[in-house]
């Protein structure tokens, strides 16, 4: 197809289209660095695709497809890789080849666990797994030590492993639309955490580390069941937002006082019956 003799191509934008199949030709495109094959109806990616070693930025996300190829983490250039809303059922077991990713983006599929080798992903800094099915995540999650953005919002887990605490560069964390009856202590580890979102959960009480994220600025716990709020909440000198919508706190500890930045403290549909006066 006279099409697939462009091998000089290296940017190809086709999203929103009907394409149906993505033929193995795809393997001409020696130089591509850049592939957005977005909301078609490409039931497969033909394994051909590994040929495209120049490949950096490549985006699937809304195709029928089920799977990635086998031969897709020989991508080792690939830094941005986007497969949302596809009906993933599972990613590759060597999908920590990749070694090269920053940005991972997998919400909106059927996920039930996450392979091992995900650890290997050194320089990822995003990683969004909304809206899947995890009911667990691996203890290795803590190896990813360049993660910024973690999104896990909307799946099935019970609990969070404490080596999450080793996310030292962690910016966001989500873990809202869960099954989560506690937060590890070890959340403390979290120093750089600007925005902790823990709404829709089963939380009963928040751990005492929270008191030493310093740069916490967006805690949302809206949704929980909580019945009482740690003193150290006064120790997160950067809040400036604070959501407790809907859980079953009857007081407010004194310490919520120290903290001068808070422009919005929401605490609707509670069992408050007064406010400390440090408020």
């Amino acid at each position: 197809q006279p099409f697939f003799q462009l091998v000089k191509l290296r940017k190809l934008g086709l999203s929103d289209n009907e394409i149906q199949r993505l033929p193995p030709e795809i393997a001409n495109f020696m130089q591509l660095v850049e592939l957005d094959l977005s909301r078609n109806d490409i039931p497969e990616i033909p394994e051909s695709i590994s040929f495209c070693r120049a490949l950096q930025v490549a985006d699937f996300s809304g195709n029928p497809l089920t799977r990635l190829p086998e031969s897709f983490p020989e991508l080792q250039n690939l830094t941005c890789l986007s497969v949302n809303d596809i009906s993933l059922q599972a990613l590759p077991e060597n999908i920590g080849n990749l070694y090269n990713l920053a940005s991972l983006e997998l919400r909106e599929n059927l996920l039930t666990y996450l392979p091992e080798s995900l650890a290997q992903l050194q320089r990822l800094e995003e990683l969004d797994l909304g809206n899947n099915e995890l009911y667990h995540l691996p203890e290795t999650i803590g190896a990813l030590f360049n993660l910024k953005d973690l999104w896990l919002d909307g799946n099935q887990l019970a609990e969070i492993p404490q080596e999450v605490g080793n996310l030292r560069n962690l910016l966001c964390l989500d873990v809202s639309e869960n099954k989560l009856e506690c937060l590890p202590e070890e959340i403390s580890g979290l120093t750089s955490l600007t925005d902790l979102l823990v709404s829709q959960n089963l939380l009963q009480v928040l751990p005492d580390g929270i008191g030493k994220l310093r740069r916490l600025s967006i805690l949302k716990v809206d949704q929980n069941k909580l019945i009482q709020l740690t003193d150290s909440i006064g120790d997160c000198e950067s809040l400036t937002e604070l959501v407790l919508t809907e859980n079953q706190l009857q007081s407010l500890p004194k310490s919520i006082g120290k903290l001068k930045k808070l422009n919005n403290l929401n605490a609707d549909r509670n069992k408050l019956t007064s406010l400390p006066k440090e408020v």
